[in-house]
């Protein structure tokens, strides 16, 4: 006996420091302190479109909760930095899911809870380690419109277990119509999502992550 357990501590030391490994490769996770899980995340600077309607008054991303309150921690900046510059390392899809495997126990993920799709290839890589993963449940908000629709342009279809929801462009703006794909909108009145009223926190609430539910509104941050 003495020696099985000494080989499952050896083994078990073996994946920790591997995960541990994939963890700075990556740049690890985010855990959003609304969220029920962990997410990923990186600078709001590199969103894309974003970065454009950031200047623009009455856009969703004019008022960016992402550039402000704990975003703007040194620490924060730093790890969301470092989770950019290794996107494109080859070993990110296997080191991704290895982490999320291993850091996340809720059932769920967000990605960019901070930042958004930087290329097909990003989607792509996001839909591998949702493959990998098919016991989670992941949630991925995008105004990406493009990179949306090329991707299912080339692949056709996202993994059963990624909810992609396309967000409005203006607030109180109606939802938008792409390819009939679940929606999201920020609205300054009669918001779907809860957690306003519960501390600014999602508890028991997952219809961002349910497929059943066709668009969700959040109050304007």
């Amino acid at each position: 006996m003495k020696k099985v357990s000494r080989r499952v501590s050896r083994l078990t030391g073996e994946r920790l420091q591997g995960a541990k490994l994939a963890w700075q490769r990556t740049g690890g996770l985010s855990k959003p302190s609304k969220m029920p899980c962990h997410g990923f995340s990186i600078p709001a600077d590199q969103c894309k479109l974003g970065s454009i309607l950031r200047a623009i008054k009455g856009t969703t991303c004019s008022k960016c909760y992402a550039k402000k309150n704990m975003y703007t921690f040194p620490s924060v900046v730093k790890a969301m930095d470092r989770r950019f510059k290794l996107l494109r390392s080859d070993s990110w899809v296997n080191d991704m899911a290895l982490i999320i495997r291993w850091k996340e126990k809720s059932g769920y993920f967000r990605w960019f809870d901070s930042g958004d799709l930087q290329g097909v290839w990003t989607l792509r890589n996001i839909a591998l380690v949702c493959f990998k993963l098919p016991d989670i449940e992941f949630w991925l908000p995008t105004r990406e419109f493009a990179i949306v629709k090329e991707y299912l342009s080339i692949y056709g279809h996202f993994p059963s277990n990624l909810i992609v929801r396309v967000s409005a462009t203006m607030i109180d703006g109606s939802a938008p119509r792409l390819l009939r794909l679940n929606t999201s909108t920020v609205v300054t009145h009669n918001n779907t999502c809860k957690a306003p009223s519960q501390n600014n926190e999602c508890k028991d609430c997952r219809k961002c992550w349910n497929k059943a539910v066709p668009n969700v509104s959040y109050h304007q941050h």
